[in-house]
């Protein structure tokens, strides 16, 4: 029996003589399968049986995530009404690498009736499937990475990949953006550093802690415990921001003594560090973090300079920034 760490070795290498094979097998196939997808006015039906099938499955959520509407539809399913779902202007990607499954090749006539193209993925171009195609997308594997070359390994890699590949030129295609991307993943990392504005996570209206400068230190405090925030906006007459009251500098004031009849404005920071409301969330964390001296709240303004919100660092950290 050979040790494990070689079986992982040698499924790897396998498995990557499969993709350096694929990709020498590109040609103008690929550039057709490329045009079809990128014309589609409709959807991109994913269709694949066994294993083939769970690749379909990501290939359509790669394809969807991207900005190719794509579903996967299982062939057997589709025989039984699923194959209602496909229309003339979709394309169907179908994924097989004999090209003979029972399934496929059932569901191939219907699809011709219905006026559809198909792209295949397959290692063998002169199957049913294959011969079926607008456009083959051949994958030669010379064999799979399971010991007894039979459970589909190095050919799904294969077809994964080019599924992938697919994706990507598409995406390079259209000039997908950061911004399309995170809108379609709006719960992701990425989708909340490229969609989130500081006025989506600042205190605002009611929640904002504000006063005017000449408060007394007692009201301040009273506005700042109310409100549950370590800060409070300081404004003039017309509501512009005028200074920012912290926590460190209540202390540092009571830490000096004399702090009866003092003010706001006596204790405040007269040139605090603002955002505007518009700006996108992630940067009133690089505000406040990538200094010497980070902070941990933030007074926003409006176009006018107006004290609108304050953020807090805390809160921007829930929202996974």
């Amino acid at each position: 029996m050979s040790r494990p760490l070689d079986a992982v070795r040698r499924t790897l290498a396998i498995e990557a003589d499969a993709l350096r094979a694929t990709r020498a097998a590109v040609d103008g196939a690929y550039a057709k399968a490329i045009g079809l997808l990128a014309r589609c006015r409709g959807k991109v039906v994913v269709t694949g049986v066994g294993k083939s099938g769970h690749v379909a499955q990501k290939i359509a959520a790669t394809l969807s995530s991207t900005g190719t509407p794509a579903l996967y539809m299982h062939p057997a399913e589709a025989l039984h009404g699923d194959v209602g779902l496909v229309e003339k202007r979709d394309l169907v990607l179908a994924i097989g690498k004999s090209g003979e499954s029972s399934e496929l090749s059932a569901l191939l006539p219907v699809l011709r009736r219905v006026g559809v193209k198909v792209i295949a993925i397959t290692a063998v171009p002169r199957s049913t499937l294959g011969k079926a195609a607008a456009a083959v997308l051949r994958t030669p594997v010379a064999r799979e990475a399971c010991p007894l070359d039979l459970a589909p390994t190095a050919s799904t890699t294969a077809a994964m990949a080019v599924g992938d590949a697919l994706a990507v030129a598409l995406m390079e295609l259209r000039g997908f953006t950061k911004e399309r991307f995170a809108l379609n993943h709006p719960s992701g990392q990425l989708g909340r550093r490229l969609t989130l504005r500081v006025s989506d996570a600042m205190r605002s209206g009611r929640d904002l802690p504000k006063v005017r400068a000449s408060a007394s230190l007692k009201s301040l405090i009273a506005e700042m415990t109310s409100k549950h925030a370590g800060a409070a906006c300081v404004v003039d007459a017309k509501g512009k921001l005028a200074g920012l009251v912290t926590d460190n500098d209540l202390r540092r004031a009571f830490e000096s003594g004399g702090v009866n009849g003092r003010t706001a404005a006596d204790v405040m920071n007269r040139k605090p560090t603002a955002i505007r409301a518009d700006r996108m969330a992630v940067e009133a964390v690089e505000l406040m973090t990538d200094r010497e001296r980070p902070f941990s709240v933030l007074p926003v303004v409006d176009a006018r300079g107006r004290a609108v919100g304050l953020v807090q660092v805390h809160d921007l950290r829930k929202l996974g920034l």
